[in-house]
């Protein structure tokens, strides 16, 4: 970690867009965090990431990189090594963390050695699978994923039998491995943490059948409660449980994990975020700012961590 000290002698490059399925959402994200670090007196300028990304921090003689970058080749370690070469500290985690939380499957399996609940699950390669052994061992509903994308990209609910083959389509689209969940019906919770600080949970009552990508980015299509109305002891129980989720794949600065409460009030660990949203609707600011920490402030405290981690 740099001087705090000297963070306003810097020069600040925020990377946004990229070339993801979620460019739009990263250039909203990086809007926000760049009008917030001109706001408190940073010298900060907007990089669109694409592949001449080196010589244009280069170019900008950037000191310090505000990684604004979802999905692949952003959020996956890709851009975390690039850095890590050109020696530019940059913010949130390292390339294995930001690697392992952008595999469902791989962060799945390190949940599960740690003992913390996911819901049951299979995974799927694109050149070997069987809709009908599928419905067998799982049944219905059930929702089908992409491995390896956020912000709910690639993600269906099926219902009916009719609709699992085109749903498989769809999350093949986007890579060689799926996952398919069993559906758990329940509350959607999600759990803010900041440099190993949690700063809450939030619950999401999406308009939609499952808070999907039209739920996440549309003003008013869901609702939201903060503090998520629980007993203090399944509120302790669900920050705790994303605080351990972070931990386990070794994500530092702003993380954002997503969890669903069943009917039982059991709760289990849908994915860990290395690289929330920061965009006006985006549910960490939103965390924050119920224990007293505006938005502007949220993106110095996670600038303020900015380092290389080799």
């Amino acid at each position: 970690m740099m001087e705090s000290g000297s963070f306003h002698d810097k020069k600040i490059g925020i990377l946004t867009g990229g070339c993801s399925s979620e460019r739009e959402i990263s250039l909203r994200t990086g809007e926000a965090i760049l009008g917030a670090l001109q706001k408190k007196g940073y010298q900060a300028c907007p990089i669109d990431v694409d592949v001449d990304l080196p010589a244009r921090l280069r170019e900008k003689k950037v000191e310090i990189a505000f990684i604004a970058l979802h999905g692949k080749y952003g959020e996956d370690g890709s851009v975390q090594g690039m850095l890590e070469i050109m020696k530019i500290p940059y913010t949130g985690s390292g390339v294995l963390a930001s690697a392992l939380a952008m595999n469902k499957i791989v962060s799945k399996k390190i949940f599960l050695y740690h003992g913390l609940p996911v819901p049951d699950y299979q995974v799927l390669r694109k050149e070997n699978w069987s809709d009908i052994q599928l419905l067998n061992d799982m049944g219905l509903p059930l929702m089908v994923k992409p491995a390896s994308e956020g912000s709910s990209v690639g993600v269906t609910l099926v219902n009916r039998e009719t609709e699992l083959k085109e749903a498989i389509r769809i999350a093949f689209h986007y890579g060689e491995d799926i996952i398919v969940e069993k559906y758990i019906a329940g509350r959607e919770i999600q759990t803010g943490i900041l440099n190993d600080r949690v700063l809450g949970a939030i619950e999401v009552l999406p308009g939609e059948e499952f808070y999907d990508y039209e739920a996440k980015y549309t003003p008013g299509r869901s609702e939201y409660l903060l503090p998520a109305p629980l007993s203090r002891e399944k509120y302790d129980e669900v920050t705790e449980l994303g605080k351990k989720a972070s931990s386990v794949l070794g994500c530092e600065g702003a993380t954002r994990v997503d969890l669903i409460m069943d009917n039982n009030g059991c709760f289990h660990i849908l994915e860990v975020n290395a690289q929330p949203g920061m965009t006006i609707a985006s549910l960490l600011p939103k965390i924050a700012l119920g224990v007293g920490l505006n938005f502007s402030d949220l993106v110095e405290e996670i600038l303020k961590e900015a380092s290389l981690k080799a």
